[in-house]
């Protein structure tokens, strides 16, 4: 596991959040399931254990806000120091609050390249690399969830189990579209190299 910056603040017992980012590893993204496991598994642990919040995933980052008793939060912050799946993790704020932000989601996972290009407040974030953001930036970007979760709370939608993705393919897909005019190219131009070696090869038995 890579070193660990913290800037945590003093907290107390009562509810407390946990925000942090984390890059995805080589293990977790050549494991189709990764993003569906995390949500299955959190959303099980976190209601047992009243823990509410959200989790995003773009451009090979984590973002993850959760919100609950001081220890609950301890132990899961535990959890996450030993998981392979990802590195690199930047504890962004651990402190007390007055109330909660999500309470009607035990965990909710978003994939940000769903839907960040629909919603104008999101471009100021964008592409998502949250490792460069400045040191409110999180506060803004959460703001913008919550936002989200609000709306979605009007059709009663607070809890439901996230959209099945596959890691690599979200992250492969993204590459073939930004570069599919590089990989036609370079599959013409690999064709053509193999008909002049066939051809190479037949004009030497022939003559």
């Amino acid at each position: 596991m890579s070193p660990i910056t913290d800037s945590t603040n003093p907290v107390t017992p009562d509810l407390c959040q946990f925000v942090y980012l984390s890059h995805i590893t080589s293990t977790g993204l050549t494991n189709a399931s990764t993003l569906n496991d995390i949500a299955e598994v959190s959303n099980k642990l976190n209601k047992i254990d009243n823990v509410t919040g959200i989790l995003c995933y773009g451009n090979g980052y984590f973002f993850q806000y959760i919100e609950g008793t001081e220890q609950a939060l301890t132990n899961l912050k535990n959890r996450l120091l030993i998981d392979d799946r990802h590195k690199d993790i930047k504890i962004l704020d651990f402190s007390a609050i007055d109330e909660r932000r999500f309470e009607g989601w035990s965990l909710r996972s978003i994939t940000l390249e769903r839907w960040m290009m629909n919603e104008p407040k999101l471009k100021a974030f964008m592409p998502f690399r949250p490792d460069n953001w400045q040191a409110g930036d999180w506060q803004g970007f959460l703001d913008i969830l919550q936002g989200y979760y609000e709306a979605q709370e009007t059709t009663m939608d607070t809890d439901s189990q996230p959209i099945k993705y596959n890691t690599l393919g979200l992250t492969l897909g993204k590459v073939v579209g930004q570069h599919q005019a590089f990989f036609l190219i370079q599959t013409v131009l690999g064709g053509l190299i193999v008909l002049a070696l066939l051809w190479l090869l037949l004009s030497d038995k022939i003559f």
